[in-house]
């Protein structure tokens, strides 16, 4: 595999008047999440990047993780200093953000 994890961020656009979370700070998100891993040493190690609709636009701002699979709500650029040190960095899921499908 490539990289050890792989961060996937909502930064969609729809249109007018329809919810998406992508739209209101994903690209900021995304550069964030740049920065710390770059940091921690992590680049090419740990991947973040923009994303199409991750189908959660009412949970969002959403990203998810790979290989793991886990999904984010909510979040903020206050939360990815603590999503790298817990989940990427000692693969522990940050779970009042995590995004449980029912």
């Amino acid at each position: 595999m490539r990289f050890d994890k792989h961060i996937f961020i909502c930064t969609n656009q729809k249109a007018e008047g329809k919810q998406c979370c992508g739209e209101e700070h994903g690209m900021l998100l995304v550069e964030k999440f740049r920065d710390v891993l770059n940091q921690k040493g992590l680049k090419g190690k740990v991947r973040a990047q923009r994303s199409g609709c991750l189908d959660a636009c009412k949970f969002g701002p959403a990203l998810v993780i790979y290989p793991e699979g886990t999904y984010y709500k909510n979040v903020t650029v206050n939360d990815v200093e603590r999503i790298v040190e817990e989940h990427v960095l000692n693969n522990k899921i940050v779970s009042d953000l995590e995004l449980i499908w029912e």
